[in-house]
C-alpha cells in the first residue's frame, strides 16, 4: 500500500511539470500577434475595416456579419482586444477590465450614432495599442480601477470607430451589429484571458495537492516557475503589442 501511495504522489510530481507545456499558448498568442504586425506593414493602408466596404448593412444577416468582422479586420481593434484580455489575466478582478470595455465599445458606437465627435480617434485608437502593449512589458502596478479607466475611455473611441460601419442602418441590423460585435471581441479577450491564466497558473491550484514538507517545497517551487515563464511570455506579447501600434501610428504619418 505504501509502494501504491508513492507512485501516485509521483505521477502527480509528473503532471505538476508536464503543466509547462500550457504556457505554449501563450507563445501561440504572440505569434499570432507578431503576424497582425506583418500584416498591417504589408496591407493595412489598403485594407477595409468592416466585411462591406463602408456600406451600412440592410439585414440581420449583414449586421451581424459586419458586427462580427469588424473587429477581426481592423488590426488595430484586434491588437488593442488582445491585449485587453492579457492584461486582465494578470490583475485582481481583471473580469471587470474585460466588462468595461465592451461596454465602452457599445457606448461609443452609440455616440457616433448620435453625432458626437470623438476627435482624432484614429490616433486615440493606434496610442492605445501602443499604451497598453506597454503596460504589458513593463507591468507598471496600476490598479484595477485605474485600468478599468483607461480601458473605458480606449473602448469608447474604439467604439466610436466601429459606428462608423453602422451609420444610417435600420434597427434590426443595428442591433444585429452591436450583438456581433460586442460577441467577437468578447471572445477574443476571453480567450486572451483564459489562455494567459492557464500560462500563470495552469492546473496547479486544481490539483490535490499530497501532504508533506518535501511535496510542498516542490509544489511552491514548481507553480513559482510556472507563474514567473508565464509572465515572461506575456511580456513577449506585449512588445509584439507595441509593435503593432508602432506601426499604426507610423502609419498615420505617411
Amino acid at each position: 500500500m505504501t509502494v501504491t501511495m508513492f507512485k501516485k504522489i509521483g505521477l502527480k510530481k509528473i503532471g505538476f511539470k508536464k503543466i509547462g507545456l500550457k504556457k505554449i499558448g501563450i507563445v501561440a498568442v504572440s505569434a499570432i500577434i507578431t503576424t497582425v504586425i506583418a500584416v498591417v506593414m504589408i496591407a493595412a493602408p489598403a485594407m477595409a475595416h468592416h466585411p462591406f466596404g463602408g456600406q451600412a448593412p440592410d439585414n440581420v444577416f449583414a449586421g451581424l456579419l459586419s458586427g462580427v468582422g469588424h473587429p477581426v479586420l481592423g488590426f488595430d481593434h484586434l491588437a488593442f482586444v488582445i491585449a485587453i484580455g492579457l492584461l486582465a489575466a494578470v490583475l485582481n478582478r481583471g473580469i471587470t477590465v474585460l466588462l468595461a470595455f465592451l461596454l465602452a465599445a457599445v457606448a461609443g458606437t452609440g455616440l457616433h450614432l448620435a453625432a458626437v465627435t470623438l476627435p482624432a480617434s484614429e490616433w486615440v485608437i493606434s496610442a492605445s495599442v501602443l499604451l497598453f502593449g506597454l503596460l504589458l512589458v513593463t507591468r507598471q502596478r496600476l490598479s484595477t480601477p485605474a485600468v478599468v479607466a483607461l480601458v473605458a475611455l480606449a473602448g469608447m473611441f474604439h467604439g466610436y470607430a466601429y459606428g462608423e460601419a453602422i451609420v444610417g442602418a435600420e434597427p434590426t441590423p443595428l442591433v444585429a451589429y452591436l450583438i456581433g460585435l460586442t460577441g467577437v471581441q468578447g471572445a477574443i479577450a476571453g480567450a486572451a484571458y483564459w489562455v494567459s491564466k492557464r500560462a500563470l497558473v495552469g492546473d496547479l491550484a486544481q490539483q490535490p495537492q499530497p501532504h508533506g514538507d518535501g511535496m510542498t517545497s516542490n509544489i511552491t517551487s514548481d507553480m513559482t516557475s510556472n507563474i514567473t515563464s508565464g509572465i515572461a511570455s506575456i511580456r513577449q506579447a506585449g512588445f509584439a503589442i507595441c509593435g503593432a501600434g508602432a506601426v499604426l501610428l507610423g502609419n498615420l504619418l505617411v
